[in-house]
């Protein structure tokens, strides 16, 4: 019987050296290896700029339907658009293509970042 189990212990101990397994004593200190990964961003690495650094030229709307204006807007890459009653009545532009656009800000021709706030100001069609 003794024969057996060492001749076990060898099997098993050349199997482990074998699939490049540790061979450890217990209460032996182990080895722990660390790895640290770090990641830049493209400014960091003088890459190209990310999409909210990039500058877009705000499009004039000037006298276009709301809708056709939120479409400029987006179309350009601007998407944070506030909607403003320009008669001052705080009504909400409900049907975008009953108003018409009299004012924006930040002008037409102006660059700002892809987050900017862009407002539209709009009457309904035939009103001043």
């Amino acid at each position: 019987m003794p024969k057996t189990v060492a001749l076990i212990l060898v099997a098993g101990a050349a199997v482990l050296t074998a699939c490049g397994a540790p061979a450890t004593r217990p209460g032996a200190p182990s080895t722990v290896t660390e790895t640290s990964v770090s990641v830049q961003s493209p400014a960091e690495t003088g890459g190209p700029a990310s999409s909210a650094a990039r500058l877009i030229s705000v499009p004039d709307v000037s006298g276009m339907n709301h809708q056709d204006a939120q479409d400029a807007m987006q179309a350009a890459g601007l998407y944070n658009l506030r909607e403003v009653d320009g008669t001052g009545k705080g009504r909400m532009l409900a049907l975008d293509r009953n108003w018409v656009q009299t004012g924006q800000d930040p002008a037409p021709g102006t660059k700002v970042t892809a987050d900017a706030v862009i407002t539209l100001t709009a009457v309904k069609i035939g009103e001043k």
